[in-house]
């Protein structure tokens, strides 16, 4: 990490849904809490808790300096609403398999 910026990752005991157009699109009480200098708390939720079977995958791709490069699922309506670092920096190599959204239920 670069100095000044920090990314910790925590197992979080949260319960975690994603509700999108009154679909259920993601439930789990196993999150990984991500925290990381200048950007919100962001709940990483494991993929056998992530309804793939609605989500498309998108064209795409964005480097984060600090996770590496992330993928981007879509819906009908809402593109890029979902992502994850297939092959994440060994600092982060927790979030493999988890995937990320823009607007989650935490509770």
């Amino acid at each position: 990490m670069s100095r000044g910026h920090t990314i910790t990752i925590e197992q979080g005991e949260q319960h975690v849904r994603v509700v999108h157009g009154g679909q259920v699109l993601a439930e789990t009480d196993r999150p990984l809490v991500l925290r990381e200098t200048g950007c919100p708390v962001r709940y990483y939720i494991p993929a056998d808790d992530v309804r793939v079977d609605l989500l498309t995958p998108s064209d795409t791709h964005t480097e984060c300096p600090f996770k590496g490069t992330a993928s981007y699922w879509s819906l009908p309506g809402a593109p890029d609403l979902v992502w994850a670092y297939p092959d994440p920096k060994p600092d982060v190599a927790a979030i493999r398999d988890h995937f990320c959204f823009y607007e989650t239920d935490v509770s």
